[in-house]
């Protein structure tokens, strides 16, 4: 029997950037825009904190853009604040390499497993689903859905008895499927 975990994000990521203020490298999202009009074009920005003296940066999302090039639905989306749009946003390769940010995920997600009934079986077949692009260590995962420290996660890959069609060192943020054997 095939269990479903799913990778769920719990707020928006830090932003690592540096503070021109007080040198910090960590903003905090809250989904707040500001858009500016200048004739038929426009500039918007995805507004950032910093988390230790809240100086409020701007990250750009649309630059000199002409009014009827962009989605009137988007447009809505920046106008509401909406903070699904910041996390679509951040999460946009194109905004972080513009902006030259990275984003910190620690503490910004959780693992729901469905339960521990799977544990007690011989052979556990798991999926693992990302509900968001949230970079994670499958190890970590692994150890967390079935209440393992890493070191026997790690110990249970090399004797083979932990397998996956993908790598299960580093990170992953797609989705992957993995078979324990005890």
């Amino acid at each position: 029997m095939l269990n479903s975990w799913v990778v769920m994000p719990t707020c928006l990521p830090l932003v690592r950037r540096r503070c021109h203020a007080c040198a910090s490298e960590r903003f905090r999202a809250d989904g707040k825009f500001r858009v500016n009009a200048n004739h038929k074009l426009l500039d918007a920005w995805l507004l950032v904190l910093c988390t230790s003296c809240g100086d409020t940066a701007k990250l750009t999302v649309l630059e000199r853009m002409h009014v009827r090039a962009v989605r009137p639905e988007l447009l809505d989306r920046m106008h509401a604040n909406d903070p699904g749009l910041a996390a679509e946003l951040l999460q946009d390769p194109v905004v972080r390499r513009r902006n030259h940010i990275a984003l910190d995920w620690d503490n910004a997600w959780r693992l729901e497993t469905g339960g521990s009934d799977h544990l007690d079986r011989e052979v556990i077949d798991v999926s693992v689903r990302f509900a968001a692009r949230v970079p994670v260590r499958p190890v970590r995962l692994i150890a967390e859905g079935c209440g393992l420290s890493r070191a026997e996660v790690e110990r249970l890959i090399a004797e083979g008895k932990l397998v996956s069609a993908v790598r299960l060192t580093g990170k992953l943020s797609g989705d992957f499927t993995f078979t324990l054997k005890r």
